[in-house]
């Protein structure tokens, strides 16, 4: 009877130290919040101190219970029921407190600065557009890393949230970083895995190959959102150059077909005017390109892979046969195009 007592005493004691745990919580989302108020200006050293031990504190939650599943969903589900609006924060926010409350923001800064000093390559993204991409990918990867901890469908949560990012960006904002991020992780720099070091950049056993599993992942939510809305996409292509276009479609199979339609489907409404001698618009609203911006979008795909210039070439050897295969100039788009890229 003894031995029974003293067991559930202390149960009972474990279960208000937990109660105790989940209240403390609570109080992260409001912490987090002061500490990137104005507030935070007024902030005397022992308020700083305490605000440190807090970070440390939550850190050390995380170390304790994240080998433990059911206390990790337990603790990830009253951290997101304390949060009044999303995006809620799950239990691996609470290994990076520190960087939360600002500790980081040095180093950010840093970092942004290295990225805005890269020398720029043909059909490189613009600087800015760099360092938003690398600052998406990060957060993608605190999706993951949340989906994980509520086993929810694979994608899901991190497919809502880039449309939503992405959504309320101004459109040519959001297809600069969409196309820098694709282009970060095509080239295999790991985007957010390469900033995270450690295991996640591949260091680890088998750590490669679970990097580019994730990038693979992520790269896909991304053409998807692209690739899903027929206007989107062309809106996309249209503003962005087309060595960068190019570059991408190197990359990504998925991608380079698409693009390709897109640029025969503009060819296709344009007509050679002989009093000018060269191809104009034949239809304003839907021939969205030029022949000059048609020609070196063309170019660019030729000058990529050796796959992507098979492609292209051979789209437009199809498109002069089916016109009647004319071998001088001025008589189909097609033969004009296919001369011009294969010079």
């Amino acid at each position: 009877r003894r031995g029974g007592a003293g067991r559930r005493s202390k149960r009972g004691r474990q279960g208000g130290g937990m109660a105790a745990v989940l209240g403390r919580l609570a109080e992260l989302p409001s912490l987090l919040a002061l500490s990137r108020s104005a507030l935070v200006r007024h902030w005397d050293p022992p308020a700083l101190d305490r605000a440190l031990e807090w970070a440390r504190y939550f850190q050390h939650l995380h170390d304790r219970f994240r080998a433990r599943p059911q206390l990790r969903q337990a603790l990830g589900r009253r951290l997101r029921r304390a949060q009044p609006c999303p995006p809620a924060l799950g239990f691996s926010a609470l290994g990076r407190c520190p960087e939360l409350l600002g500790l980081a923001l040095l180093a950010r800064r840093k970092a942004a600065a290295r990225l805005l000093a890269l020398p720029r390559r043909a059909g490189d993204t613009e600087p800015w557009a760099r360092a938003e991409a690398q600052l998406l990918l990060g957060r993608l990867r605190e999706e993951e890393e949340q989906e994980e901890e509520e086993e929810e469908q694979e994608g899901a949560g991190r497919r809502r949230w880039l449309c939503g990012v992405l959504e309320r960006l101004p459109p040519g904002r959001a297809f600069a970083v969409a196309a820098a991020a694709l282009a970060l992780l095509g080239r295999g720099s790991g985007g957010a895995e390469g900033a995270a070091g450690g295991e996640r950049d591949g260091s680890g056993p088998g750590g490669n190959r679970e990097s580019a599993a994730g990038g693979g992942c992520v790269a896909g939510l991304l053409l998807s959102w692209l690739l899903g809305n027929p206007e989107r996409f062309s809106a996309f292509c249209l503003c962005l150059p087309g060595a960068l276009l190019a570059s991408l479609a190197g990359h990504y199979p998925q991608l380079s077909r698409p693009y390709l339609d897109l640029l025969t489907g503009w060819g296709s409404h344009l007509h050679y005017d002989p009093l000018q001698g060269r191809w104009v618009k034949s239809c304003l609203e839907k021939a969205e390109l030029s022949w000059d911006e048609l020609r070196e979008r063309l170019s660019c795909l030729c000058q990529g892979s050796a796959l992507l210039r098979e492609q292209t070439q051979a789209a437009l050897e199809l498109l002069k046969t089916r016109d009647g295969d004319f071998k001088v100039r001025g008589l189909s788009v097609w033969t004009d195009l296919l001369m011009e890229v294969e010079e």
